[in-house]
């Protein structure tokens, strides 16, 4: 069985677990996030393999390129990766990685955005499934009243990394 390399990354914002898998990021995720257990299960489930803590290049590049982005030098991500789950998720995160930088969207316009305004529901499960945190920016998903929804990093955590977003967008002119 071949190896998910993990690593642990801490930032001012979160301590981060990252994984790799055949030179490919396949984990960026926080730590002590409440459902770690279901996504670690998930993750070596359909990749068919377990973890072995090791670094690899592709882990010591993500770790430049989250604080880069943690310090408001990075807008995105530059890394070769890989979607661990259904094809419904994937559709999912697909459309997060369409959301702008400093820009937020609805549980809703997400599930109108993949072309089912009912499956909003779905949405919000395969937003809360998603195991690459800040790469698949799914804290840019809010609830249609405006608020801040769940998030596996925390509320605090989501609501820094918009204000991050914002004040880079507000100080660059974006």
């Amino acid at each position: 069985m071949a190896g998910i390399r993990i690593q642990y990354h801490t930032t001012p914002y979160a301590e981060f677990m990252l994984g790799s898998h055949d030179g490919k990021l396949c984990l960026l995720d926080y730590r002590y996030r409440r459902t770690r257990d279901r996504v670690d299960a998930r993750l070596q489930r359909i990749l068919r393999a377990e973890y072995l803590e090791k670094d690899s290049n592709v882990l010591r590049l993500a770790r430049v390129q989250i604080d880069e982005y943690l310090a408001g030098r990075r807008l995105q991500f530059d890394l070769p990766f890989v979607m661990a789950g259904s094809a419904f998720q994937r559709r999912v995160w697909e459309a997060l990685m369409k959301i702008p930088y400093g820009k937020t969207l609805t549980y809703q316009a997400l599930a109108g955005r993949i072309g089912n305004v009912k499956a909003v529901r779905a949405v919000a499960n395969a937003n809360g499934a998603n195991a690459m945190s800040l790469m698949i920016p799914c804290h840019r998903i809010i609830g249609s009243n405006g608020r801040l929804t769940g998030y596996a990093g925390r509320l605090e955590t989501k609501q820094a990394l918009l204000d991050l977003e914002r004040r880079t967008v507000n100080d660059a002119h974006i």
